[in-house]
């Protein structure tokens, strides 16, 4: 036996805590679609949403991806993913807005990726819709806020969204069921190091 087994009052703690945590699960009894924002400088906002995406395929349901912001260069969930018949995967976006460096594109491709996820949302088929980097559109104010949260709102009820990208506006997280604000504290980026294939890239 472990010291930490061994440990005086482990065993009533842990009981304390399982009666708590079974307490907490008998109140959850609503079974709905749920709204979720991953925001923040920290690394990893988009990696969580396509977890998700590869937790939803284990379940067998049908996901639609709008990419928002990254459209200059491949990735690998983007080369992975679209390998399931399961998942509908729309790339829309020209590159980060400092790149295009052009307004008027910038909106005309954010309102084409909001039109294809329009449908989704529309869908009831689609139990999960990622709309990654759609953070960045609302705080450049290529979309309207207010359009977004109408649309995310009427949704069908036993769908799923998650939202991603840094700066998402206060409305959003209002309305949102479950918000993630991801902190940097290092990153490899600020010391030199180039984005690498299966961790950015």
């Amino acid at each position: 036996m472990s010291a930490e087994q061994d440990r005086p009052g482990h065993t009533e703690k842990m009981q304390r805590r399982k009666a708590l945590v079974d307490a907490r699960i008998a109140k959850a009894t609503q079974e709905r679609g749920v709204l979720i924002v991953n925001t923040g400088n920290g690394k990893g906002k988009s990696s969580a949403a396509f977890g998700m995406l590869a937790r939803a395929l284990g379940h067998n349901m049908r996901v639609g991806v709008v990419q928002f912001i990254k459209g200059a260069f491949s990735t690998g969930e983007e080369a992975f993913f679209r390998r399931f018949p399961e998942v509908s995967y729309h790339v829309m976006g020209e590159g980060f807005t400092w790149e295009t460096q052009d307004r008027a594109r910038d909106v005309q491709a954010a309102r084409a990726a909001w039109e294809k996820a329009c449908t989704m949302l529309e869908d009831p088929s689609f139990e999960l819709v990622i709309l990654d980097e759609l953070n960045i559109v609302l705080k450049y104010e290529y979309l309207s806020v207010e359009e977004v949260l109408q649309k995310l709102l009427a949704r069908p009820p036993m769908q799923h969204v998650v939202v991603t990208g840094r700066h998402a506006p206060q409305a959003l997280m209002d309305i949102a069921d479950t918000v993630t604000n991801m902190q940097a504290v290092k990153h490899a980026f600020e010391a030199g190091v180039r984005a690498q294939k299966g961790v950015e890239l």
